[in-house]
C-alpha cells in the first residue's frame, strides 16, 4: 500500500485528487494538509489532518505528495517534497513559469524521485475517443483541429484568486494548460505560435479570453476559451482528408465529482447517447454521418498510472517534461498577443 499525503483541500484536492486517489486499488489517502480547517476528515475520517507541508513530512511513511494548492505554490513547495526525499504529484499548471519547471524536473533526477504534473484531462471521454479516431485514420490526414472550453462567468466569483492579479492567475494557465497539453498529445511540437490573451470582463485584472493557434507543416490547431460564452461551440471540431468529426460537451467526471466527491460505479465516466460526436466521412462519393460511441472517461486510470510508477512497473503517467512543453507554448502565446505577430517556436531544449 503506498501512502499519499495531499497538500490543499480546495476545489483541486476535494474534487479531482482525494476522489481518485481513495478509489485506486495500491493507494491510501492517509494525510492533508489544510492550514484553517478540518474538512477532508467529513469524507475521509481516518486521515491525518496536518497545518502545514513540514509537519505532514515528518512522517516518513508518505511516498507520494500531491500538491493541489494555487498555482504560485506549486514549484515551492514541490521542492521541499523533493529535499524530504518524496515522490511529488503536481497539479496543473506545475508552475507559473517554463524557468521553475525545469529546475523542479532537475532536482527530482538530482535526487532520483518523480516529478508528476496532474494534466487529467487526457483520461477525459472526448480525448480519448479522438485518439482512437486519429489513430485508427478515420478521418485521414487532419488538417484543422479545434478545441474550446467556453463558459459564461460574467460576474467575479467572490474571492478566487485565479481572477486577482496574482501570478499564475487567469484561465491561459488553468484551461490554456488542458487545451495545450491535449494538442502536444495529439500533433507533437509545433513550428510556431500566434495568440490573443484578453481581458474581455470590464472588472477582469486576469486574462479571462484567449485563442492560440499551433502551426504545425500541414495542420492548424485553434485552442480558446473564454467566459462569456452563454452559446458554447463544439468542444471538438477536426477537419481531414477523409472526413470530420464534431463533439459537443465535456467529459462528465467533473460535474458529478462536484455533486459527490466520490467515485461511483458501475457506469463511471459513461455519456448518455445524445451527447456523443459525430464522425462525417465521404462514402464512395456519398457523405455519411454515425454518432460515435465514446470511449469511457475515467480519471482513475491517472493515479493508477502514479501507483504503477511509483513501484517501477511503468514511465509515469504524464512526463514532467509535458508541463514544461505545454507551458512554454503558453508563454509564447502571451508573447504573440502582446506584439501582434506569429512568433516561431525553438524547441532546441524541449527534451
Amino acid at each position: 500500500m503506498i501512502r499519499v499525503g495531499l497538500v490543499g483541500y480546495g476545489v483541486a484536492g476535494k474534487v479531482f485528487h482525494a476522489p481518485m486517489i481513495t478509489a485506486v486499488e495500491g493507494l491510501e489517502l492517509a494525510a492533508v494538509v489544510e492550514r484553517h480547517s478540518r474538512n477532508a476528515e467529513q469524507l475521509y475520517p481516518n486521515i491525518t489532518t496536518y497545518t502545514s507541508l513540514e509537519a505532514m513530512l515528518e512522517d516518513p511513511s508518505l511516498e507520494v505528495i500531491v500538491i493541489a494548492t494555487p498555482n504560485q505554490e506549486h514549484v515551492p513547495l514541490a521542492h521541499k517534497v523533493l529535499d524530504a526525499g518524496r515522490h511529488v504529484v503536481v497539479d496543473k499548471p506545475v508552475g507559473v513559469n517554463s524557468e521553475e519547471i525545469a529546475e523542479l524536473i532537475e532536482h527530482g533526477k538530482r535526487v532520483g524521485k518523480l516529478v508528476i504534473p496532474y494534466h487529467n484531462r487526457r483520461w477525459d471521454n472526448g480525448f480519448r475517443t479522438l485518439k482512437q479516431l486519429l489513430r485508427e485514420q478515420r478521418i485521414g490526414d487532419v488538417v484543422y483541429f479545434e478545441a474550446t472550453f467556453d463558459r459564461w462567468r460574467p460576474q467575479p466569483r467572490g474571492s478566487a484568486w485565479r481572477e486577482s492579479k496574482v501570478p499564475g492567475s487567469g484561465i491561459l494557465l488553468d484551461l490554456g494548460t488542458h487545451l495545450v497539453d491535449e494538442a502536444l498529445q495529439l500533433f507533437g511540437l509545433p513550428l510556431s505560435v500566434s495568440a490573443e490573451v484578453l481581458c474581455e470582463r470590464p472588472w477582469a485584472v486576469a486574462n479571462d479570453s484567449f485563442t492560440i493557434r499551433l502551426r504545425y507543416p500541414r495542420l492548424i490547431a485553434t485552442l480558446s476559451a473564454n467566459c462569456l460564452s452563454t452559446n458554447s461551440r463544439p468542444h471538438y471540431t477536426v477537419r481531414g482528408t477523409g472526413g470530420g468529426y464534431i463533439k459537443w460537451g465535456l467529459d462528465p467526471q467533473e460535474a458529478r465529482l462536484k455533486e459527490t466527491f466520490r467515485v461511483e460505479e458501475p457506469g463511471w465516466g459513461v455519456e448518455p447517447a445524445e451527447n456523443w460526436g459525430t464522425l462525417t466521412v465521404d462514402v464512395d462519393g456519398n457523405i455519411a454521418s454515425e454518432a460515435i460511441e465514446p470511449i469511457p472517461g475515467d480519471y482513475r486510470l491517472y493515479y493508477v498510472g502514479v501507483r504503477d510508477a511509483v513501484l517501477g512497473k511503468a514511465a509515469q503517467p504524464v512526463e514532467a517534461i509535458d508541463s514544461w512543453r505545454a507551458t512554454r507554448v503558453l508563454e509564447l502565446a502571451e508573447e504573440s498577443s502582446q506584439e501582434r505577430r506569429e512568433i516561431e517556436c525553438d524547441w532546441a531544449s524541449a527534451n
